[in-house]
């Protein structure tokens, strides 16, 4: 694609089956329109590879991504924003809805939008000198990409509208304290730890794999007996897949977690 800000790496070796949607838009992968288009693209082509079993978001060793372009958002009206808020949810959205694990592997900042594009991972690795926020109630405004809803899933209500309400930022071990990151390492580990973690869930069980993340996502969105409903269809359906017939008959013959998921 011309101006290519967001690009789709494929693993090679022991990284066989991840992707890398990689932003690059220096100096500081700000979110704009075209990132967030070329975003939902990546999400789109690494969901409908079936060579792909995992992925990894990394927006290089300087930075993850410092929020959306303030510059662009300036320039817009109520009107323009009604209209194109929409937009700006389903770019991110797209990346939420990936049907594979998803790792976040964070260097420098994660601020704004780069914070909620972050939290559309399944785990976020940090860099210990990382800094993490949702500032936008500093521009007079607030999260519009999942921070106000997203968040409050991960960490909390309370911890959710402490992040919000003062804009403040936090270093990756606070952050690892409260639950918004899964690991934290040096920088120069920060990616190859990712690709580690996504290299083992691309030898793992693909179709079960996309069934416990559409299972534990929707439950989230309703009550107890929907989530309910909605795992025991789940469940059900993954008898009628050659990974569970291998699963169990590895599991049978050789013990537990030998099994080689096609």
């Amino acid at each position: 694609m011309s101006d290519e800000l967001v690009r789709v790496e494929l693993g090679e070796g022991d990284a066989a089956g991840v992707a890398t949607i990689r932003l690059d838009r220096p100096p500081m992968n700000a979110i704009d329109t075209t990132v967030q288009e070329q975003l939902r693209d990546a999400a789109r082509q690494v969901s409908d590879d079936p060579a792909v079993r995992a992925v990894v978001l990394f927006g290089g060793e300087k930075v993850f991504a410092a929020g959306a372009d303030v510059k662009e958002f300036a320039g817009q009206d109520h009107a323009y924003m009604t209209r194109d808020a929409q937009r700006l949810t389903s770019s991110l959205d797209a990346l939420a809805r990936i049907p594979k694990p998803v790792i976040a592997a964070v260097t420098g900042y994660a601020l704004g939008g780069g914070c909620e594009l972050a939290l559309t991972a399944d785990f976020r690795v940090s860099a210990d000198d990382a800094r993490w926020g949702q500032p936008e109630i500093l521009l007079g405004i607030i999260p519009g990409a999942g921070g106000t809803q997203r968040l409050p899933r991960l960490i909390g209500p309370a911890r959710a509208k402490d992040l919000v309400y003062t804009g403040r930022f936090v270093g990756a071990e606070e952050a690892l304290e409260i639950g918004l990151v899964d690991a934290v390492v040096p920088r120069e580990q920060v990616y190859p730890t990712a690709l580690a973690m996504a290299a083992k869930f691309a030898k793992g069980p693909a179709l079960a794999l996309a069934a416990a993340k559409q299972a534990i996502d929707g439950g989230l969105d309703g009550d107890l007996a929907t989530g309910l409903r909605l795992e025991a269809h789940l469940f059900a359906s993954l008898f009628a897949t050659e990974d569970r017939a291998t699963g169990m008959r590895s599991f049978l013959e050789h013990g537990p977690g030998k099994a080689t998921f096609a």
